[in-house]
């Protein structure tokens, strides 16, 4: 309940609208980086200059349950447009852009703001590879050095702890089987932060990323070690909350390990393993006689774990049916009120043992808490059913199952619940049809299943998605 009482102090749609907020932004992420098979390909080797461009237009509809029981629908429009421009595969850029239009039902906006239109610059970058614009002045080096500036995508791993648009440098140095990338970068400020406690962390976010990824190429597996820092550029914001003020600081130091590859032709691996380390401000109240009370802040070392591993078994059958099975592992704080905020955070006086990170994994639809304090178990398939006719054949179904647990039964989540350590099932259900080359539809629906001991609601959560997208 202690968590209950922390967010008490703020009015109860605030803080159920500030989660939603967040958990929506991970949804759609998750959704966004299913549809990247629009991405553009390689450049041609050999070709001198290559100009593309084009875009893509998409409809859909989003339904989805909150922990309040309460209904969101949302009708969304997005226009993509992108470009790119090569010169003789040495010299890139690449720009996207993407202009949405959302319409909400009445009262169902997350933040209470009601409809929107955004425009955002999702990518913007500049390549350099050293080994192509050797070869056109006719030379050859058996190494390569690339370096990617501007507003990209980094994702390294499982995605366990990044999976972040970054505006920054990649360079990237290739030896042999060793392939050493560094980054180095900084959120775009309408990021939405995992803090929801912070003023403004759903479009004004500041944090740098600094790290080196290895990973050696040894034919069909691919192990990895990488160090990644994360500095808070948040700090000179506050909070008010009647008499208790929060200021805000979390830098975090993640060391992982892992590995993707094949064992056989058939079955593939993913695994990543990852200690964070780091500091952060503690909580900036206490409970005294059932009432909040401000305290001092006081910085504390975080001491924190997180794993993801995954197999994917592919048949031989013409419908490329494939199964699969995955868990991921993140450690919690028991002298938390909430797992990865700052108010209602760790104790002053103690360790931080509540793995918070900056990825994206997939942990459900209808349910998708934040990856801190949480054990999922996730089981699926998919197949293409249909050999024939011709505009069958690229009809894709699928479903997950998860199993959702705490890893600390008496620590908190991303929302309230009581101490237990089983919080629930869902199954999940998807389409993806490639009706022609310019025209797909994706459809997901997910239903979560909550443990009414731990939650206050034994009300299930239902996600619904379609979208249709066309290509020009």
């Amino acid at each position: 309940m202690a968590a209950a009482v922390a967010l008490a102090v703020l009015p109860a749609g605030v803080a159920v609208a500030q989660t939603q907020v967040e958990r929506f932004d991970r949804q759609r992420d998750q959704l966004q980086r299913e549809a990247m098979l629009r991405e553009l390909r390689d450049v041609p080797a050999g070709q001198r200059a290559l100009f593309d461009y084009g875009g893509y237009v998409t409809l859909s509809y989003l339904t989805l349950q909150d922990q309040l029981a309460d209904t969101h629908v949302l009708r969304q429009l997005d226009l993509v447009g992108y470009g790119r421009l090569s010169l003789d595969g040495a010299h890139e850029f690449y720009a996207r852009g993407r202009a949405t239009w959302r319409d909400f039902a009445p009262g169902d906006s997350f933040d209470g703001s009601g409809d929107d239109y955004e425009g955002v610059l999702e990518r913007a970058t500049y390549r350099f590879d050293l080994q192509r614009y050797q070869a056109t002045r006719g030379q050859s080096i058996d190494y390569n050095v690339s370096v990617q500036v501007g507003r990209q995508l980094v994702y390294w791993g499982n995605g366990l702890v990044i999976s972040q648009v970054l505006d920054g440098a990649v360079i990237t140095l290739e030896k042999g089987i060793v392939n050493l990338q560094a980054v180095a970068g900084v959120t775009p400020v309408r990021t939405v932060d995992f803090d929801s406690s912070r003023p403004a962390f759903d479009d004004h976010t500041h944090r740098a990323f600094y790290g080196a990824l290895l990973t050696l190429d040894l034919g069909a597996h691919r192990p990895f070690v990488y160090a990644l820092l994360q500095k808070d550029r948040n700090h000179t914001e506050t909070r008010e909350t009647g008499p208790i003020r929060t200021r805000f600081d979390y830098d975090s130091l993640y060391l992982g390990a892992g590995g993707n590859g094949a064992i056989g032709d058939r079955l593939l691996y993913g695994a990543e393993v990852v200690y964070e380390g780091g500091r952060g401000l503690s909580n900036s109240f206490d409970v005294v006689g059932g009432f909040p009370a401000p305290i001092e802040q006081t910085q504390e070392l975080t001491k924190a774990f997180g794993a993801d591993v995954r197999l994917d078994y592919f048949f031989t059958d013409a419908g490329r049916t494939r199964v699969g099975a995955e868990v991921i592992l993140a450690t919690g704080d028991d002298d938390r009120r909430h797992t990865s905020n700052t108010f209602g955070g760790n104790a002053s006086g103690s360790d931080d043992e509540a793995f918070n990170a900056f990825g994206l994994v997939n942990n459900g639809l209808a349910f998708a808490p934040a990856v801190s304090n949480l054990v999922v178990v996730r089981v699926g398939a998919s197949t293409s059913p249909f050999a024939s006719p011709a505009w069958l054949n690229r009809l894709q179904v699928g479903t997950d199952v998860f199993w959702f647990n705490k890893m600390d039964r008496n620590a908190p989540i991303d929302e309230s619940t009581a101490v237990g350590r089983y919080l629930g099932w869902e199954p999940d259900f998807f389409v993806n049809w490639q009706i022609r080359s310019d025209v797909t539809l994706a459809m997901r629906y997910g239903v979560f299943f909550p443990n009414e001991d731990v939650f206050p609601s034994s009300d299930s959560r239902q996600f619904f998605f379609a979208a249709l997208t066309f290509a020009f």
